[in-house]
Order: C-alpha cells, then structure tokens, then sequence
C-alpha cells in the first residue's frame, strides 16, 4: 500500500467538516422551546377543526 498518511488526512477532513456543519440550532433553547410548543398547538387544533369540519385529518388515505 502506497497512499502513506492520505487515509489519516482524508479522515481529519471529514471530522473537521462535519464540526463545522455543527448544530444548526441557535437562540435561546427556552425560547425554541416556547416556538416549538406553539406550533404544536396550532397543528392540533388544525387537526381538530379539520376533524370537526366533517373530513378526518388523520384517517385520510387509509382504510382497513
């Protein structure tokens, strides 16, 4: 085998960049929380009116 440190090197390089891609997660976490929880809420009650409005939101598509 001729390719000497490459293996190393080529190694280093992929650690290095996948630490730069890093977390994509910035701000307060509390913050992201309160975000999170919001648009949760809002989904279910999306669901809900949908399921109120005569069409199942979660059964669509599937039959047994």
């Amino acid at each position: 085998m001729t390719r000497g440190d490459q293996r190393e090197r080529d190694r280093q390089k992929n650690l290095d960049k996948l630490a730069a891609a890093g977390k994509k997660q910035t701000g307060n976490p509390q913050q992201r929380r309160e975000a999170d929880a919001k648009a949760l809420q809002e989904k279910i009650a999306a669901k809900k009116a949908a399921a109120e409005g005569g069409g199942d939101a979660s059964a669509k598509g599937k039959k047994k």
